[in-house]
């Protein structure tokens, strides 16, 4: 019935990675930005309610689209956990 979130489609930037903590996302914007990639972080949270499931859960970084393939390249190769909040289909 419903596929799950999805990032939000931003002109001229694309996402490239997506988490449920901010954690991750922030280190994986690091990692980028170490390699003079552009990249910004949209977060879905719910601080009000400290929600780890759902689509009010999900932290997304986006890159320019130019940067889209150097971006994905990097990711590849950066080692982070799991993320264990989100279900394996």
């Amino acid at each position: 019935m419903f596929e799950g979130p999805k990032p939000n489609e931003i002109e001229d930037w694309v996402c490239v990675f997506e988490r449920g903590t901010e954690y991750e996302v922030e280190s994986a914007k690091n990692y980028l930005s170490s390699m003079e990639i552009p990249s910004q972080i949209l977060s879905k949270r719910d601080s009000a309610f400290s929600l780890n499931v759902g689509e009010t859960a999900l932290v997304y970084l986006y890159v320019p689209k130019d940067y889209e393939r150097q971006a994905r390249e990097a990711l590849e190769e950066l080692e982070l956990p799991e993320d264990s909040n989100r279900e394996e289909e």
